[in-house]
């Protein structure tokens, strides 16, 4: 993908330095800052799909790290321009939201942890809410299963913040004038970009989903899918992109871009009305503060379950004992045992605040050594002996930003499934979201990502569903910043999350090393231990059997983005399971 250059905010001297910075000239690093200590290579097996040692891209002053080459180079360019991190992550989220429309979006929603160099921190929320026509059991038919209107269709589709998110962030951190921030995404709407192999490959597979919507004239004009080479344009998007920015969110919520909002609704079916739109509020949240063997993390508290999960879990392997050799079976027991634990919690007692009350022991150091007291050191403990209070993909996309003043930005967003519910609104460009499966549809009943919840997430109307989102900020031991990360994949977002921080902190891998390093999942049911093929070697699989563990390979556990200080610098990486991503920096 690229953007016209005659037009294009990527300067000559921008294009340069994302060139060097991906590795194509040698890195010429500032200083060596002697406070961080040195990286111990990884070691992985023979049969790992990904070697040790990969090398980063690498940049002294600013990175942005997102699953769009265009998007990076988007946010890279409006901090040469003298932009802060969240100018660019704004940027950057509404360039994915043209260039990367299978997650980036403006018909969907997220989260934003924000730290500033000055040592302010914020986590926003602009999560969808349900409709207000939403009813607990709106998804159960007659014969008592549930109907799958919660994954394609109009009815998928909860009330969408983006665009209220993104431009709260801006009205707070911002320093560019908006016009400015969303100048590149509508030019890459109105004069398009070169559709490339991932563009063609990922809507040809979700042609089933989004050919008997509206979308169906512009992505598949002859029937198929544009072709690779030839020029993709969005005119409805750009003109939605501009309203935007003569107007602000009221254009998006109570303006003309509602009206066929409403419109398309009607149409086909669904819920979401213009009081819907008109009622929709981003929410400021206290961010979660938490430590591990003495580093600190700032994570997004609920209605994300992404930040309690992840420090449930450090907590639990703090307590529990110290890091054994990654990839051994005693490092995958306690992984498992401990990700099982926090995610029996997750499933159980977490919610929309406004809705339900969240424990606060979850986050604690005193409650998680009460459940390291529950892993044995040698057997696998099956979810039901801890779980009898329970009664009942690669989807998403994160981008971590960090700018040349030392503030840093994570992001993750989505739509929930690839291109949401598959509804498209015409006239204003863009897909709506099928986040409603993130409730829970039916106790005891799994969503599409297998996770069985509880009341506690169950449908209400203006309530903010689950989510496993987990964009996180990690300080080093003296307070700066040492990496910003976060994934997509549902619940095994929190998998990657966790484990690129262990790998970084326990293992002390290079960020090449910890993004590329095998993962493992356990979400407590299935009660069972997912394996990235070739990760593991035959005798540690065979032990964890020997464990009680069941064990199962699957491939591909979420995909991250995440930028880490280094001596000189910050080391950039898209996730090597991605595609079409990158890291871009000056």
């Amino acid at each position: 993908m690229e953007i016209p250059l005659k037009k294009s905010l990527i300067t000559g001297a921008i294009v340069a330095a994302s060139v060097w910075a991906l590795g194509a000239a040698p890195r010429q690093r500032v200083a060596d800052d002697p406070a961080i200590p040195p990286r111990v290579p990884a070691v992985f097996p023979s049969t790992w799909r990904f070697p040790a040692r990969a090398r980063a891209s690498f940049a002294p002053h600013a990175m942005v790290a997102s699953d769009s080459r265009i998007a990076s180079e988007v946010g890279a360019e409006v901090m040469k321009q003298g932009g802060n991190a969240v100018d660019a992550a704004v940027a950057t989220g509404f360039a994915l939201a043209v260039a990367f429309p299978e997650a980036g979006n403006l018909g969907g929603g997220g989260y934003m942890v924000i730290r500033m160099a000055d040592g302010r921190v914020a986590a926003l929320d602009y999560r969808e809410v349900a409709p207000l026509a939403a009813t607990r059991d709106m998804y159960v038919g007659a014969n008592g299963k549930l109907t799958g209107e919660s994954v394609i269709g109009p009815k998928a589709s909860g009330v969408p913040g983006a665009v209220a998110g993104m431009l709260e962030a801006h009205r707070r951190f911002g320093t560019l004038p908006i016009a400015k921030v969303l100048a590149p995404a509508i030019r890459l709407a109105a004069d398009g970009f070169t559709v490339d192999s991932a563009f063609n490959r990922s809507l040809s597979s979700a042609k089933y989903r989004i050919a008997n919507y509206s979308g169906r004239p512009l992505f598949f004009a002859d029937d198929s899918a544009p072709a690779i080479g030839s020029r993709f344009a969005q005119p409805a998007l750009a003109r939605t992109l501009q309203l935007i920015v003569d107007s602000g969110a009221v254009a998006f919520y109570r303006g003309s871009i509602a009206d066929s909002i409403a419109a398309e609704m009607q149409r086909t079916g669904g819920l979401i009305t213009k009081e819907d739109l008109a009622r929709y509020r981003p929410m400021w949240r206290e961010p979660i503060r938490s430590r591990y063997r003495g580093y600190s993390f700032i994570c997004m508290p609920p209605s994300s379950s992404g930040g309690t999960t992840v420090t449930e879990i450090l907590n639990i392997l703090e307590a529990y004992a110290p890091p054994a050799p990654f990839g051994s079976a005693d490092e995958i027991h306690a992984v498992a045992s401990a990700s099982q634990r926090a995610f029996i919690d997750r499933n159980s007692k977490l919610g929309d605040p406004a809705f339900v009350k969240v424990p606060a022991e979850l986050t604690s150091k005193t409650y998680a050594r009460v459940i390291a007291k529950t892993i044995s050191r040698d057997r696998a403990e099956p979810t039901t002996h801890f779980a009898s209070q329970i009664r009942e993909g690669a989807q998403t996309t994160h981008y971590s930003v960090v700018d040349r003043f030392g503030n840093a930005v994570a992001t993750t967003t989505t739509l929930n499934d690839l291109y949401g519910s598959g509804v498209y609104v015409r006239g204003a460009g863009f897909f709506l979201n099928d986040e409603m499966d993130d409730f829970t549809s039916k106790p005891g009943t799994p969503n599409m990502f297998g996770l069985i919840q509880g009341e506690a997430n169950a449908i209400a109307p203006g309530k903010r569903m689950l989510s496993a989102m987990s964009p996180t900020i990690v300080l080093d031991p003296k307070g700066q910043l040492l990496l910003v990360t976060g994934a997509r994949g549902g619940p095994r977002i929190i998998s990657a999350t966790s484990q690129i921080i262990l790998n970084v902190i326990d293992h002390r891998m290079t960020l090449a090393d910890a993004m590329s390093a095998p993962r493992l999942h356990h979400q407590s049911l299935p009660d069972s231990i997912q394996l990235e093929p070739g990760g593991f070697e035959s005798a540690v699989i065979a032990r964890l059997r020997e464990m009680g563990h069941f064990v199962y390979e699957q491939r591909g556990i979420a995909s991250a983005a995440s930028i880490m200080r280094v001596k000189g610098g910050y080391d950039g990486l898209d996730d090597p399971r991605s595609r079409g991503g990158a890291a871009v920096g000056f």
